[in-house]
């Protein structure tokens, strides 16, 4: 008995073309299209099927509705004299109303229920005339990418130009003077404190069996004179900071 006509209409009909270069994986399309009320199943297959990977290779294809199959072709040695001889076909049935398992559906599937499309295959290579383009766009491409990072490139260059050696030498200098002025102050302060504690002390003792407040009077004006040394110091080195970024400013 002769298989039902199928059901399913494929895009396209009878060829899956595959245009090279086949050195990398190339993808062919094949759009299947169910037109009927009911639910349709379909499978996939290939007289070479380690030269083909399917996704998806079976399935359900709902009343009214499409489906994308992918057929990819594994990279190999591609030669045009010779004819590909590779096929494919799309079985279908209908599906059942009550179907739960679509591996036992197949199995237990009647011959007069299946129906099939075969498709051939076809090896392309790209025209002479797409092989000249594609050089041509690349370093199009190329061109301005280079441009772009040739511009990006330039401005740490000039940047840098706005000091010349000279002016660099002439701060390293005013800097190395204002550090040692700093140290030079901190030296001195440090003079001052050890004589200024010393000084406090003997008045404390001196102050110490008058009365109690004056004991209390010394000790905070020596913490007083501790607070302005180091408002001092804190003047200086703000001072010299002020200096520097003022220099690389102009």
């Amino acid at each position: 008995m002769a298989r039902p006509e199928q059901v399913l209409v494929l895009e396209p009909q009878h060829e899956l073309k595959f245009r090279g270069p086949f050195t990398d994986v190339v993808t062919a399309n094949l759009k299947l299209t169910n037109p009927t009320d009911r639910n349709v199943c379909f499978k996939v297959k290939t007289t070479a099927p380690r030269r083909y990977c399917v996704r998806p290779n079976s399935g359900i294809i709902d009343a009214g509705t499409s489906i994308n199959v992918s057929v990819m072709l594994q990279p190999f040695d591609y030669d045009p004299n010779e004819k590909s001889k590779h096929k494919f076909m799309v079985l279908s049935m209908l599906a059942p109303y009550d179907m739960t398992d679509m591996e036992g559906v197949w199995k237990e599937a009647k011959p007069e229920e299946l129906m099939d499309s075969k498709l051939r295959c076809a090896f392309e290579m790209p025209l002479e005339n797409d092989k000249a383009h594609e050089p041509e766009s690349y370093h199009t491409v190329h061109s301005s990418t280079s441009s772009v990072k040739t511009e990006y490139a330039s401005l740490p260059v000039a940047s840098s130009a706005s000091l010349d050696d000279g002016e660099v030498k002439k701060i390293m200098e005013e800097y190395k003077r204002l550090q040692a002025d700093v140290q030079r102050l901190r030296e001195e302060n440090k003079q001052i404190r050890e004589n200024d504690g010393l000084r406090k002390r003997k008045l404390a003792a001196a102050a110490a069996d008058s009365s109690p407040s004056s004991s209390v009077m010394a000790s905070l004006a020596t913490r007083d004179e501790g607070l302005s040394t180091r408002v001092v110091a804190l003047c200086v080195l703000f001072f010299v900071i002020g200096v520097i970024i003022g220099k690389l400013a102009l």
